[in-house]
């Protein structure tokens, strides 16, 4: 995508041909400013504290940590330890697990003198993947927004989305998940205005979406977590689209916290509710996603304290509790697969369950 007419994705790798450059999004959306990726480590700083976030984007940013180390050391033990240590960084988003386990396959039958180049290669190839993914997700997305514009064309002729956290380019390296049918319908010239949550606790909506649908264009208003019922409830939303950092085979969706309360809101008034995901954040191991996907919980600090920029334009930290309060800090929940009206992949749209992506990916029978 595009930030002041010029394009970018949200991670690269440099004109030395080893090093690695990513947008620091704990900056945004005060600060445009990217950071170099020059070892394992830096990778995995990145991720943990999420300078770098969203599922297809850690993967790939896992990968690049992966390559980055067989810069230094391409035996075995490293391959093995660095994957280790890069996995342990995040661990609710299967694309991390995925790009890891992708990496140790092809490198670790070849001679550590071809691990270097053939790591990078790689890495070029699940970074190209990802757009080509995000982009048809997009496409098959764009339908859905048609047909509702096309049904109420006569009454409304704009067409409301709610959506929570943020999944667009920023949570990959291009397009996004599910801001990737909203771009193609606005580029397509459908009215299109969306409701932007502000995600608390890390006000990902406020910060990061509402950054990027700002810079493409496309109309949207900020609202607090708690609106969206609220305006479910007025016919003020045609229909929600969130990501996905894991999907289980059942169609159990594990999102941003705050996901599944949109989704019973929805049901409720009857708002067709999709979710947007790429083949690999699938884990086709996982049954039961309530009970079985490991939830993250982050530092209390995040609950208490809110990140700004204060008049001087400095950006800091301000608490906002008394000292003495105790926080707890959930990353994700789960949305049973009940609740899903339907999943936007990259081979097209189906149902939430284990027969309705078997349908998309027969390979995994």
């Amino acid at each position: 995508m595009k930030v002041n007419g010029k394009p970018f994705r949200s991670i690269w790798l440099n004109s030395d041909g080893w090093s690695v450059s990513i947008i620091d999004q704990t900056l945004l959306p005060h600060r445009f400013e990217f950071r170099l990726l020059k070892s394992a480590g830096d990778a995995a700083e990145a991720i943990s504290s999420m300078r770098v976030r969203g599922a297809p984007l850690i993967g790939a940013t896992a990968a690049f940590g992966m390559a980055l180390a067989m810069q230094k050391d391409s035996s075995d033990q490293s391959l093995e330890s660095v994957s280790g240590r890069l996995l342990a960084t995040r661990p609710t988003a299967v694309n991390l697990r995925w790009a890891l386990a992708r990496m140790v396959e092809e490198l670790l039958p070849l001679d550590s003198s071809e691990r270097p180049p053939a790591a990078y290669e790689l890495c070029r190839r699940i970074c190209d993947e990802d757009v080509e993914i995000n982009f048809r997700i997009g496409r098959n997305g764009l339908g859905l927004i048609r047909n509702i514009w096309e049904e109420k064309r006569d009454r409304n002729d704009v067409i409301h989305i709610l959506t929570h956290c943020n999944a667009g380019w920023l949570a990959s390296v291009d397009w996004g998940t599910a801001l990737s049918p909203i771009y193609q319908a606005h580029d397509a010239g459908i009215p299109v205005h969306v409701w932007v949550d502000e995600t608390r606790p890390r006000n990902q909506g406020a910060a990061l979406t509402c950054w990027e649908l700002a810079a493409h264009g496309v109309p949207h208003d900020l609202i607090v977590d708690n609106a969206g019922g609220h305006l479910m409830q007025h016919g003020k939303v045609d229909l929600c689209i969130t990501g996905t950092d894991r999907t289980a085979r059942s169609g159990d969706v594990c999102n941003k916290i705050g996901t599944y309360l949109k989704a019973l809101a929805a049901n409720d008034n009857d708002v067709p509710f999709y979710v947007a995901l790429p083949g690999p954040t699938i884990d086709w191991e996982m049954d039961d996603g309530v009970s079985g996907i490991p939830i993250e919980e982050r530092d209390p600090a995040e609950v208490t304290s809110v990140g700004g920029r204060l008049k001087d334009g400095a950006i800091a930290s301000v608490r906002i509790t008394p000292d003495e309060v105790s926080a707890r800090n959930f990353a994700f929940d789960v949305t049973p697969a009940r609740l899903v009206t339907g999943l936007i992949t990259e081979r097209g749209v189906c149902e939430a369950s284990e027969e309705g992506l078997r349908s998309l990916y027969p390979e995994q029978e």
